[in-house]
C-alpha cells in the first residue's frame, strides 16, 4: 500500500544532520511538556512514527541524552546543539519532532500549543495525559 502522507525534509541549525518525516497526523499532535527538561528546552512537538523518520545525512553525528527513567532518548546535532526530535516516554513506539527543524515551518505558525503535564507524567501516575495549559502567541502585526 503506497503511504500518501507528506513527507517533510528537516534539520538542524548547522544542517549537518538531515532527515525526512512522515507525521502521524501532520500538525494535529503539537504540544509542549512541562517536565522540567521540556521546559528549559522550549521546544515544540510534533509526533512520528519510528518508522517514519529517514536520516538522510548526519545520524552518527546525533548525540543522545537520557534522564530520570530513562525510557525517554533526547537527541541533538553535535556540531550546533539543536534538539532535533525525541523518542517519547509516554509512547516509546513514536518520537517527537522538533517543528522548527522541519522546513518551512516555525514554533510561531501556531498560535495555540497544548502544553501537557510532563511533571506528573502519565507513565509515573497510570493516568491519561493531562493538560497543563495552552502556550498562546500573538503577532503584533
Amino acid at each position: 500500500m503506497n503511504d500518501l502522507r507528506q513527507q517533510h525534509s528537516a534539520a538542524c541549525h548547522c544542517g549537518s544532520v538531515q532527515f525526512k518525516v512522515r507525521l502521524t497526523d501532520e500538525f494535529n499532535t503539537i504540544r509542549r511538556c512541562s517536565c522540567s527538561f521540556c521546559r528549559m528546552r522550549g521546544a515544540i512537538a510534533v509526533s512520528a512514527q519510528l518508522s517514519d523518520i529517514e536520516f538522510i545525512k548526519g545520524e552518527d553525528n546525533l548525540a543522545l541524552y537520557q534522564f530520570n527513567t530513562g525510557t525517554a532518548k533526547h537527541y541533538f546535532c553535535r556540531t550546533c546543539g539543536i534538539y532535533t526530535h525525541h523518542q517519547r516516554r509516554s509512547n516509546p513506539n513514536q518520537f517527537g519532532v522538533n517543528v522548527a527543524c522541519i522546513e518551512g515551518v516555525s514554533p510561531f505558525d501556531f498560535r495555540e500549543v497544548m502544553v501537557m503535564d510532563g511533571i506528573s507524567h502519565p507513565s509515573d501516575s497510570g493516568s491519561r495525559p493531562k493538560v497543563a495549559g495552552i502556550l498562546r502567541f500573538s503577532p503584533t502585526e
